[in-house]
């Protein structure tokens, strides 16, 4: 199978094809008063019996890195944030038991691939088995490539490719590590993004994790987008 991709390197751009996943973009009042209105949540709020990062979505990203020399390339399911839109920037949280720990360490420079929801199971595949060593594009059936950029496999089924390269990291006790990379180009399927590259979210169909209930879901309606209170629909990140 062959995909036809663009690419931007344009700074402002770079991190805004990752960033916009979460974005939204409708426009107007009328979509505001839509989300304004009667609540199925009651009033009365309760303790948890165990304190969690609930913050969903939580972003659904498969990063890639090269192996070490004589294992195969790496996929693994990492946490994965928005650091800054402009020098683009992103974080990765790796645990110890993780494989792309040491890699990332070893190679500095790596790809976040921004699955869809058909990609699930083999996104689910990836994650059970991010500790341990195994051809994980054999494992999920993925299609491996090469990034532009950096030197780093890619999952070519992804809509979007962000290739970065690490800046700096630091130690999370007790079984983390923190790295803050800068996304030097992206890449992007035809039809995900318009010619300005920014991205067209309803011919996509990402998804993410809802931390607090470990289920995953494809993005639903659009309720607003950033700066609408200003009547600004510009900003992409």
């Amino acid at each position: 199978m062959t995909w036809s991709r663009r690419r931007f390197i344009e700074r402002g751009s770079a991190a805004a094809a990752l960033t916009a996943v979460w974005g939204c973009e409708a426009t107007g009042s009328a979509r505001t008063q839509e989300t304004v209105g009667a609540s199925p949540l009651g009033t009365a709020r309760r303790p948890l019996a165990e304190a969690g990062p609930m913050v969903p979505p939580v972003p659904a990203i498969l990063l890639t890195v090269n192996g070490r020399p004589g294992d195969p390339d790496e996929i693994s399911v990492l946490w994965t944030f928005v650091v800054n839109g402009d020098p683009p920037q992103i974080g990765v949280s790796a645990g110890f038991e993780h494989q792309a720990r040491e890699l990332l360490e070893l190679h500095d420079e790596f790809v976040l691939n921004v699955p869809t929801a058909h990609m699930v199971e083999a996104f689910d595949t990836v994650d059970m088995s991010s500790s341990r060593v195994a051809d994980k594009f054999e494992l999920s059936g993925l299609t491996r490539g090469r990034a532009t950029s950096v030197d780093a496999p890619t999952v070519e089924e992804a809509p979007i490719h962000c290739e970065c390269r690490i800046i700096d990291s630091l130690e999370v006790p007790p079984v983390r590590k923190l790295f803050i990379a800068e996304v030097v180009a992206t890449t992007a399927l035809e039809g995900a993004v318009d010619e300005a590259g920014r991205l067209i979210v309803p011919n996509v169909d990402f998804f993410g994790m809802t931390a607090g209930s470990g289920e995953h879901y494809a993005m639903g309606r659009s309720v607003g987008n950033i700066g609408m209170t200003v009547g600004r629909s510009d900003i992409k990140y």
